[in-house]
């Protein structure tokens, strides 16, 4: 890849060690060569960043836009930008395909414009034989990093506009976390924070702890600060985010469990609201119980995967629980929380799972009752020990499964539904309707959607709510003044 734009090349002295000194000395450098472009093209440079997967990808995200915003780039909505970056997922191999799709329509945008950089990171990126693919076939591709060095995006940028060549950077791990570098974040009135990040569990049908690496858990006092920020700066409601948040605190030098890190954001006065995903049925102390149980502000929803209700799966998927604990501890939790809304995950179609392990898992299903469910057809993951295990299921007998577990789900989902109308609850009001835009948006505390009408002044706010009828999944509504 030979760039037709060139930058000016400056001169670099004095580069600070440490950071995140180091990234704000890169990001001075990367302003003046967004700069010099823009002057070039004789109008300001755009960006557009895409994000697949998860929230603590969303997150990421939001520090992507932060830095580009900071060197001067213009977001826009359309993928014909100056600098496009999708930060991936690979949870599934299908995601993984729906990238390099795109890329292809991305290539047709650069041949037009020789300003356009394409990035790509994320967990995807960790993948070795996603790098040899991308380096033969992808040539066009300008910068690529993964999970662990976003901090360094700053950097990255000034190493690729000063390259005639790919920029590629991946760590296979790291035990730093960079804090206090610009985000920017989609909703003033919410936002994610990350609490840790990585992952030891090694389930063996996952991929996550070898692209996201070892378990790290961010200072307590960080996390404080954050939030204090955040509440600040308007947010009412955050989203603890980790792959494990009941295994936090624990490589900490002051070990912290994450039910004492609950009760100290509790105490955060202007903060409304309190959720956090994803929670680990193996680490789901009694303690976390209680403070769900006594606080104000922990909403009442709780998302606790089961993956397969078979002891025996569970086994073999290295859950580290089976049926009888999982059944105990949700019985545990509706002692002490009844009006909190479950939700989960579901795998159908495990290696081995016989028609009798299917129905372990829909006896739980029945016994806790969800009130959603995510549902996933087994998706075979190159690299985890669950890819190379005997008896895959054939094709037609998972998706039978399936849809007889979805079924069940939308049954019971459609029951629960509406035992809340004609309550008067709180509402976080999120955003104006799609559909109409005499109404706008907002989620209880139990993360159930209601829709009322009302403008936009409304939005970021917590307002009571008189729940008038529930339309299957989800409440129409009206202000109560």
């Amino acid at each position: 890849m030979n760039k037709k734009i060139k930058v000016d090349i400056i001169d670099k002295k004095q580069v600070p060690a440490t950071e995140p000194e180091r990234q704000y000395y890169f990001m001075e450098i990367a302003s003046a060569y967004i700069k010099q472009l823009s002057e070039q093209k004789g109008s300001p440079l755009t960006f557009h960043v895409t994000t697949f997967g998860c929230q603590m990808n969303a997150r990421d995200s939001e520090k992507l836009v932060g830095i580009l915003e900071k060197i001067g780039y213009v977001e826009t909505d359309s993928e014909d930008a100056d600098f496009v970056i999708y930060n991936t997922c690979t949870v599934r191999e299908n995601a993984n395909n729906k990238v390099y799709g795109r890329l292809g329509y991305l290539n047709g945008f650069q041949k037009k414009n020789p300003y356009m950089m394409i990035g790509l990171c994320g967990c995807m990126m960790q993948e070795p034989s996603v790098i040899e693919k991308l380096k033969e076939s992808y040539r066009f591709v300008d910068l690529i990093f993964g999970t662990h060095n976003i901090y360094k995006f700053a950097e990255l940028i000034v190493t690729a506009l000063e390259s005639d060549s790919m920029t590629i950077d991946i760590w296979k791990d790291t035990d730093q976390i960079v804090e206090n570098l610009p985000v920017e974040r989609k909703y003033s009135f919410k936002s994610g924070v990350n609490i840790m990040f990585g992952c030891n569990n090694f389930c063996s049908y996952c991929i996550v702890p070898y692209v996201r690496g070892r378990e790290r858990s961010r200072e307590p006092g960080e996390i404080i600060r954050e939030i204090e920020r955040l509440v600040a700066d308007g947010v009412v409601e955050v989203m603890l985010l980790g792959q494990n948040v009941n295994s936090y605190g624990k490589n900490l030098e002051q070990p912290m469990t994450f039910a004492e890190l609950l009760r100290e954001i509790e105490k955060i006065e202007g903060l409304e609201r309190i959720r956090f995903m994803t929670s680990h049925p193996k680490d789901l102390s009694d303690d976390l119980i209680e403070v769900m149980r006594d606080s104000k502000k922990i909403c009442r929803h709780l998302h606790l995967p089961l993956q397969s209700g078979s002891s025996r799966i569970l086994k073999l998927m290295n859950r580290r629980y089976d049926k009888e604990h999982y059944l105990k501890l949700v019985e545990k939790i509706r002692a002490a929380v009844p009006d909190i809304a479950l939700t989960t995950d579901i795998i159908v179609g495990f290696p081995g799972e016989t028609e009798e392990d299917f129905e372990e898992t829909m006896d739980v299903v029945r016994k806790v009752r969800y009130d959603s469910a995510f549902t996933f057809i087994y998706s075979k993951r190159t690299g985890t020990p669950a890819a190379s295990m005997e008896d895959q299921i054939p094709e037609d007998v998972v998706k039978n499964r399936f849809d007889r577990l979805l079924a069940e789900v939308q049954k019971i989902s459609a029951e629960k539904a509406g035992v809340l109308t004609g309550q008067t609850l709180p509402v976080l009001i999120e955003e104006q309707n799609d559909h109409d835009a005499h109404l706008v948006t907002g989620r209880l505390s139990n993360n159930a959607v209601v829709h009322l009408p009302g403008s936009v002044d409304l939005i970021g706010s917590i307002r009571n709510v008189k729940l008038l009828e529930c339309k299957g999944f989800y409440y129409m509504g009206e202000l109560v003044s």
